[in-house]
This record gives structure tokens, C-alpha cells and sequence, in this order.
């Protein structure tokens, strides 16, 4: 006599049912309490939304596909908050969409970059890694520095965020186009890579 397990093993359409119908459950137990919970929805203290610059700057980041190699995830493990400072908390990005914290690390990882090198340095790194970084396999970004921004549309991509929580007032998104005049994609790379963890510096 077949078992109620051996009837699923064989019934090819019913296993696939119930596989989607545990993974479905499951991953609502463990997300759905997360939308909750304080700690996950509300902003670290002295947190601000991107400035319209920096807000530029994480399009192209994304655009460029600098989150395939980059993580901007701190694991809360010893060997990680030695090399790169405090652990990343969700209450750093709540103005971040998309999240970008990621797991991939062909380099290294950019949660608290931050300050951590001047401008110029950047400028080097990205018109050239090899220039500071002899063993790196990141490609150059030379046409940044040549490709002025277009702040036409920023702001409609700051009205889009307001929709969804990021405190933008009508000051910051009129004075969007403004902020960003005259400056090169370059530029807003910079400031955005410059902006990153800056709020968790030196916590330990």
C-alpha cells in the first residue's frame, strides 16, 4: 500500500504545488515581521536623504553595475568590522530603492568608503584603477569625466521617492537641477561613494 509520501513523490504536479507552498509560507513568516519591526523601518539617527548630486551619483552607480562586485553589506562577524568598521544595520539605507547591499565582493566592500579617501583619490581609481591598485581587475571609467549630467529629470526621480517615504521637501526637489549643473557623471559618483556609512563612522 503507497504511503501519502510516495503519492507526492510521484505525482509530479502536486510536489511542485506543495514546494511552492512551503517556500511561499516560509518566506512570508521571515519577511512579513520585518516590515514591523522599528529597527528595520526607521532611520538611524542623524540620517539624511540623498542629496540631489549624490542621488545622481547612485543612478550611475547602478547603471554601471558597480553593486556585481561591490557589496555595501558589513557582516556582524570580527574579521569583518576589523577591516571595514561597524556592521551594516537596515536603518542606514531605509531611503535606499533599490537596496543595494549585495554579497558579491570581487572587490572590496563599500559600506563605509565614506570619507575614506579624498576626491581626487576616486578620480585616480576610477579614470585608472591600476594606478593605485596594481593588482585590480576593475575596468577604467574614463568617460565619466567627460559626460556632463543632466539634471532635467531629477526632479521627477525625487517626487518618486517622496511617493514612497524619503523625506524630500519642495525646496529640495526645485533645487534639484541646480545642485547638479555643471557637474560630470564623475562628479556624482564621487559624492555619492563619498556619502557611504559616513552616518556610522566611527562606531565601533
Amino acid at each position: 500500500m503507497n504511503s501519502r509520501h510516495d503519492i507526492i513523490e510521484r505525482n509530479l504536479g502536486l510536489l511542485i504545488t506543495l514546494i511552492i507552498l512551503v517556500v511561499a509560507v516560509g518566506g512570508l513568516v521571515e519577511i512579513v515581521p520585518l516590515f514591523f519591526q522599528r529597527s528595520t523601518t526607521e532611520p538611524v539617527s542623524g540620517l539624511q536623504p540623498y542629496a540631489a548630486l549624490q542621488l545622481a551619483g547612485r543612478d550611475i552607480y547602478i547603471r554601471e553595475g558597480c553593486g556585481n562586485c561591490h557589496s555595501q553589506m558589513i557582516r556582524p562577524f570580527r574579521a569583518e568590522t576589523e577591516r571595514y568598521g561597524h556592521y551594516s544595520v537596515a536603518g542606514e539605507f531605509v531611503y535606499d530603492h533599490p537596496f543595494l547591499w549585495g554579497s558579491k565582493r570581487t572587490g572590496p566592500d563599500l559600506a563605509r568608503v565614506g570619507g575614506r579617501y579624498s576626491d581626487d583619490w576616486h578620480r585616480v581609481h576610477l579614470n585608472n584603477p591600476r594606478d593605485l591598485v596594481p593588482e585590480s581587475n576593475m575596468p577604467a571609467y574614463t568617460w565619466l569625466a567627460r559626460t556632463p549630467l543632466d539634471g532635467s529629470d531629477m526632479p521627477a526621480k525625487m517626487r518618486a521617492l517622496r511617493r514612497v517615504g524619503v523625506p524630500y521637501s519642495d525646496e529640495d526637489i526645485a533645487a534639484g537641477p541646480a545642485a547638479v549643473a555643471g557637474k560630470s557623471e564623475q562628479d556624482a559618483l564621487i559624492a555619492y561613494l563619498q556619502g557611504l556609512g559616513t552616518v556610522l563612522k566611527g562606531v565601533r
